[in-house]
């Protein structure tokens, strides 16, 4: 599991890394949309994904680890989004928006080594192809859970669902990463 660790924690400096230049090149125009918009970002990348696994090639050069990159940071502005008063000012200071994406990566590296311990890195001997359909799954359940205005009964909420994509994208990477360096 120390292996897992290290490798989320590579992954997810190179997020942050993207994060903190596009904040500082863009402020945080992100702030303006509705979580539903960022979960729908999010989407569209898990769709993109899944149509060049099914397909079997792809038409535009952007690569399927910027996508995962992509879900990945998007899910965590969202988090960042969900727990933010709603009288939060539009524009952060970068410090501050950085601060807070660190805060929901050490919750969601949290919940990682958690799960991870519990189910003995089963996720290795996944396809990848699988955890594009448990991260489209995840969205499926965040849309209907926001056509409910939040509400669940007996279900995780927004932020848990948004923890699993991120994760299922992190564990994507180090797969196409391992594949990459078996070749």
């Amino acid at each position: 599991m120390k292996r897992t660790l290290e490798q989320f924690d590579h992954i997810l400096h190179r997020c942050r890394d993207l994060f903190e230049k596009k904040t500082r090149d863009y402020g945080t125009a992100w702030r303006i949309l509705r979580p539903s918009s960022l979960t729908d970002q999010v989407f569209i990348k898990a769709r993109r994904i899944r149509s060049i696994e099914e397909k079997g090639r792809q038409k535009v050069e952007d690569s399927i680890e910027s996508d995962y990159i992509g879900m990945i940071n998007y899910s965590l502005m969202a988090m960042v989004q969900l727990n933010l008063p709603e009288d939060a000012a539009l524009e952060l200071p970068p410090e501050e928006a950085v601060r807070l994406f660190d805060e929901k990566v050490a919750e969601t590296r949290a919940l990682l080594a958690a799960k991870n311990h519990d189910y003995g890195e089963a996720w290795r001997e996944m396809r990848i192809s699988s955890m594009t359909d448990l991260i489209l799954m995840k969205l499926l359940r965040i849309k209907q859970i926001e056509d409910n205005e939040g509400k669940t009964i007996a279900s995780e909420g927004l932020e848990a669902n948004y923890q699993d994509i991120v994760n299922y994208a992190i564990f994507a990477l180090i797969k196409l990463q391992e594949q990459k360096q078996n070749v």
